[in-house]
């Protein structure tokens, strides 16, 4: 099968095209012809050797995890031959085969794509979690930050449906206008004291950490939540003891209490996507033997969605 592997640690150039042998499944296991293997801050991290330590990975590797494809044989009932699933592949996702434990394989409705499916099976059940761990109501000021990434789409439009005066923080003209079709407001984080310009907030979501994550929970009223569910700039928002009195703050801590209620959440967004209620933006697709150039654009914010392959 063709893949990506993960050399050694370093910058996108560690991204090698590689033949594997075909993986064949065992008891509990489907095989699943990949179509759309997704991209993420979390495997730009990893393979740098940055990734957080509940992510412990040494090359070589295959990486991601995040596919959307069709059961194929040998040995599989006939109730998931030829199904069309997303699932997670625990021995990576950026090849054209991958093995899939059968209780986290879900079926796509019919009326949705796969690419669309793939898109919010990770970040739309992140959403999903992190509204239910800081949940906002009507008349919250609430800044995501990015707002409009793979993760930031989809939070943006699910805390818009619950009733709160949305900001997204993006970079550029082009996000700003995406921002804006998504239906909330929008600050370019590139612009000078972009922060300044902000209201007080009741709610910041920071995805980014660093001094953005910073200058966004500054913004914070005193009694507003803070929600920090990742560290794309290398490092996680520095939170003060200070910051934790006036504050409710969910760090990266939260993540691991979301896996195991996960399959609830990703069944919940794929049949709001089916049903027209969640929109992903899904704006560019590589082949999966331009893996290193999807790592590159995704670092440098060149692409706004969610970023996919396809062998």
């Amino acid at each position: 099968m063709d893949a990506i592997m993960v050399t050694r640690f370093g910058g996108p150039e560690v991204l090698e095209p590689v033949t594997l042998p075909t993986p064949e499944p065992a008891e509990g296991q489907l095989r699943v012809a990949v179509e759309y293997a997704g991209v993420g801050w979390l495997d730009t991290l990893l393979r740098k050797g940055n990734g957080p330590a509940e992510f412990p990975v040494r090359p070589p590797y295959v990486p991601g995890g995040a596919v959307a494809g069709t059961v194929t044989g040998p040995g599989v009932a006939a109730e998931w031959l030829g199904a069309r699933v997303v699932t997670r592949a625990p021995s990576g996702g950026y090849a054209d085969t991958v093995l899939a434990d059968a209780g986290f394989a879900f079926r796509v409705p019919d009326r949705l794509g796969l690419r669309e499916a793939l898109a919010v099976l990770d970040d739309g059940s992140t959403a999903v979690a992190l509204l239910e761990k800081t949940p906002v109501s009507d008349g919250d000021e609430v800044l995501v930050v990015p707002g409009v990434g793979g993760l930031g789409s989809l939070l943006v439009q699910l805390a818009r449906d619950a009733g709160a005066a949305v900001i997204a923080a993006v970079r550029g003209p082009e996000k700003l206008a995406l921002a804006r079709d998504l239906g909330v407001r929008a600050v370019d984080y590139a612009a000078p004291d972009w922060a300044g310009r902000l209201p007080g907030l009741d709610v910041v979501f920071d995805g980014v950490g660093g001094p953005l994550g910073s200058a966004a929970l500054a913004r914070l009223r005193d009694g507003g939540r803070f929600s920090g569910y990742g560290m794309s700039s290398g490092a996680p928002t520095a939170l003060t003891d200070a910051d934790r009195r006036r504050l409710t703050v969910a760090d990266m801590s939260q993540l691991p209490e979301f896996w195991p209620d996960t399959p609830r959440r990703i069944r919940h967004v794929l049949a709001e996507t089916a049903a027209g209620r969640l929109k992903p933006v899904v704006t560019r697709i590589y082949p999966l033997r331009e893996a290193a150039a999807a790592h590159e654009d995704f670092e440098q914010r060149r692409v706004t969605g969610k970023l996919l392959l396809r062998p």
